[in-house]
């Protein structure tokens, strides 16, 4: 009953949060609101479900930020080059994956751990982007580019939604259809087990890696088609809001636990503060206090439950 009144709570509290909004403003409901919700939001979330595998695996992430802008800065200047919507689609997801393989080799083989490897290349790839632009965006695009974000799909389904449905469908294929996925879990559960038991855990971990820096990088493709512009400075904070939206969503940074599904609730519910807020008049600094609150919240009734089942632990 516990587990789930867990699973339940990330849709509770959207339920909730989503019914005071609509009573506190009466444009919250408006489809245009609603639709901008669905386009802000995407980006984020489609890196948290990157996220989710890494956290799953009782890793982290903290370079998603700098690798989306340095994916969004290799998709334009392809675009510059080829005029190929599809070629750049697939520059930034090569990209976002070559970086997040890089960051699993730091893990793995050079048994760095994950956040300090991570918070590493976080300072590398910003400075790429910055290098490669001297600073400045990559513009002069062509305006179909601008589709992939504002663009729509049997003239209702925004195309970025379209984006995240396959990526959240993919990776609820992975983590439970498939041999990585079973690892992934069992890898954030107990490690020594893991490799007790004869699995290669760091080439699973290689894996998982470069599919979240895969699905960073096609984020960062969107964000760049949003602003029409390969920006070297975007992405800022976001390996904070994808951390959140996995602890939001039912998940752990000890690994373990998590689901996609629960990802994307928690993503939406940052979401629906954000907008919230801005409607209602509330300063935007005051968004960072209440989204700061939610996650100690969340992570501090998460470890009392584990106290209260885990005795020994509370010993």
């Amino acid at each position: 009953m516990t587990a789930l009144l867990k699973r339940l709570l990330p849709f509770t509290s959207l339920a909730l949060l989503a019914g005071a909004l609509a009573i506190l403003s009466p444009n919250f409901l408006h489809t245009a609101n609603l639709v901008s919700i669905l386009r802000q939001t995407t980006v984020v979330t489609i890196i948290a479900v990157g996220m989710t595998l890494v956290m799953i695996a009782g890793e982290i992430d903290l370079s998603v930020g700098s690798l989306s802008a340095l994916a969004g800065v290799y998709a334009c200047l392809s675009l510059q080059h080829t005029l190929s919507i599809t070629l750049t689609v697939l520059t930034g997801i090569a990209v976002g994956a070559f970086c997040g393989l890089l960051n699993g080799l730091a893990a793995t083989r050079l048994h760095v751990p994950s956040f300090i490897a991570t918070l590493g290349t976080l300072g590398i790839f910003r400075g790429l982007a910055l290098l490669t632009t001297h600073g400045l965006p990559v513009t002069d695009l062509p305006g179909a580019f601008g589709q992939l974000a504002d663009g729509t799909l049997l003239h209702w389904i925004p195309i970025p939604v379209v984006f995240l449905v396959s990526v959240a469908l993919l990776a609820q294929y992975l983590l439970h259809r498939t041999r990585l996925g079973r690892y992934c879990y069992a890898m954030g559960s107990n490690r020594a087990a893991c490799i007790h038991s004869g699995i290669a855990t760091k080439r699973y971990l290689l894996g998982i890696f470069a599919l979240a820096g895969g699905m960073t990088g096609l984020a960062g493709v969107i964000e760049a088609s949003r602003l029409i512009s390969g920006q070297p400075t975007t992405g800022e904070g976001y390996e904070l809001d994808a951390i959140a939206a996995v602890v939001i969503g039912g998940g752990t940074l000890t690994g373990g636990e998590g689901s996609v599904i629960g990802t994307i609730i928690g993503s939406f519910i940052m979401g629906l503060i954000r907008n919230g807020t801005n409607l209602l008049g509330i300063s935007p600094f005051v968004q960072r206090i209440i989204i700061g609150v939610v996650i100690v919240a969340v992570v501090g009734m998460d470890e009392l439950r584990r106290l209260r089942f885990s005795p020994a632990e509370a010993r």
